[in-house]
């Protein structure tokens, strides 16, 4: 009767970092939902609750980092056991980084209330749309040890890295295109920056989900389609010859 209980009670821990997990997911991907809802609006008083709402994802990232320590030290987990706590470790510190970039995205949204609008927000919001359906998609395959799905996510990402590239070359030939805009257009280039990243961080949960699964790292690697760090983007004025 003993054994029964104690087996109860480690299962119930474990099931609570689960639990943390699936509460600092859906904080983040509101988080992101709602930052790029406040730059489409150009809504200063969202984007302020945005960057006000990050505080709880920090708070839910100590709880569990306390609570993963406490199991660690009490329990000695093993095997499949010690697994689920690492891989709610790395978890929580992908999601608190998700939540910093999104609480970013909202603070270029007030810096960007004060400039003219510029165009290229349509892809932006695709980007985001994407990544917050990758967020959901690998947060569903964390709670129920679903690497087919794990993987699924870590392939579309190539999709998100695409659209970045695209984006880059836009905006950069927007601000060369009028040199007014150039401060405007480069808050929105960290914004799709952090779009990215916080993709990337996506796949990176999808990572420890088939690590969870089966013991080892995907064979595969993953596709990248980033190419703004080498893209060039010619003047409207330069020679042909040139470009």
């Amino acid at each position: 009767m003993t054994t029964d209980h104690i087996v109860k009670s480690f299962d119930d821990d474990l099931r609570r970092l689960d639990n943390i997990i699936a509460e600092m997911g859906g904080i983040a991907e509101v988080q992101l939902a709602d930052a790029i809802d406040a730059l489409v609006k150009r809504d200063v008083e969202a984007a302020e609750r945005v960057i006000e709402r990050d505080q709880r994802i920090d708070e839910l990232e100590h709880e569990l980092d306390e609570f993963a320590t406490a199991i660690l030290a009490r329990r000695q987990p093993m095997a499949e056991d010690l697994r689920v706590v690492i891989a709610a470790l790395k978890t929580s510190a992908v999601l608190e980084r998700i939540g910093d970039y999104a609480k970013n995205i909202a603070k270029r949204t007030i810096a960007l209330s004060q400039t003219p609008p510029i165009g290229p927000t349509r892809t932006i919001v695709r980007m985001a749309r994407l990544v917050q359906s990758m967020i959901k998609n690998v947060l569903d395959a964390y709670v129920n040890r679903d690497a087919d799905k794990a993987n699924d996510v870590r392939d579309s990402d190539e999709e998100v890295d695409a659209l970045h590239t695209s984006l880059f070359r836009e905006l950069l030939t927007y601000m060369m295109e009028d040199p007014r805009v150039i401060g405007a257009g480069t808050h929105l280039l960290f914004v799709a920056k952090n779009i990215e990243r916080i993709g990337d961080h996506a796949t990176n949960i999808a990572k420890n989900v088939h690590i969870l699964v089966h013991g080892d790292p995907p064979t595969e690697r993953r596709r990248k389609s980033d190419a703004s760090s080498y893209t060039v983007v010619a003047s409207a004025d330069e020679p042909e010859a040139a470009r």
